[in-house]
C-alpha cells in the first residue's frame, strides 16, 4: 500500500510540474491556432494547425510579409489570419489589381508572386493611410478574404502573435519564413 501511495505521490508532482511549466508557456508565450477557411490559401490551408509566437511583437514591431493572429477590428471574440502589407506611417493603394506602398515620396508596387498563386490580382480601389500604430493586412486569396479592405487598418493591440510553425499536416511540418522585400518592392 505505501508502495501505491508513493507511486500516486509521484505521479501528481510531475502533474503538477509539468502544469507549471506548461501553462506559462501556452497563455504568456505561445498558443495553438486552428485556421479555419481558404483566406490564406496557397499558403495556409483550412485544417492547418499553427502555432502563434506572442512574445516578440512586446519587443519588436510587425514587418511587412509576416503573417499574423488578431482580433479583427469588428468582433474581438474572433481570431483571423493575414499577413502585413502596409505599416504605420504608410499609405496603401489598391489599384488596378496591385498593391502600392508609398513610403514617404517613395512607391513601391508590391511583388508577392514568391506567396500569391500565380495571375492572382487584388480586387478594390482603395488608398489607406496607416496612422501610428496602424497595420494594413490582407489574406494571400485576395477574392475571398475578409480584411483589411473591408473593414480598415488594423490596430497593433489587436494583433495577438506572428505564425511561426505549421504543425499540422505534418506532411508539410516547417518553420514559417518571412519574405524579405527588395528596395524596388519584390519578394525575395
Amino acid at each position: 500500500m505505501k508502495k501505491l501511495l508513493s507511486f500516486l505521490w509521484e505521479i501528481i508532482k510531475i502533474a503538477i510540474i509539468a502544469l507549471l511549466i506548461v501553462v506559462p508557456i501556452r497563455y504568456f508565450l505561445f498558443q495553438p491556432f486552428l485556421v479555419r477557411g481558404e483566406s490564406m490559401e496557397p499558403v495556409f490551408h483550412n485544417g492547418d494547425y499553427l502555432i502563434i509566437d506572442e512574445i516578440s511583437y512586446r519587443f519588436q514591431t510587425p514587418q511587412r510579409g509576416e503573417v499574423v493572429v488578431f482580433k479583427p477590428p469588428q468582433n474581438s471574440e474572433q481570431r483571423y489570419i493575414k499577413r502585413i502589407i502596409g505599416l504605420p506611417g504608410e499609405m496603401v493603394e489598391i489599384k488596378e489589381g496591385e498593391v502600392i506602398i508609398y513610403q514617404d515620396s517613395k512607391k513601391i508596387v508590391l511583388n508577392e508572386s514568391n506567396y500569391l498563386s500565380p495571375g492572382v490580382i487584388t480586387p478594390g480601389q482603395e488608398k489607406v493611410f496607416l496612422k501610428e500604430d496602424e497595420y494594413f493586412v490582407l489574406g494571400d486569396n485576395r477574392s475571398a478574404s475578409y480584411d483589411s479592405r473591408r473593414w480598415g487598418p488594423l490596430p497593433k493591440n489587436n494583433i495577438v502573435g506572428r505564425v511561426i510553425f505549421r504543425l499540422w499536416p505534418f506532411s508539410v511540418f516547417a518553420k514559417i519564413e518571412t519574405p524579405s522585400y527588395s528596395e524596388q518592392g519584390g519578394a525575395e
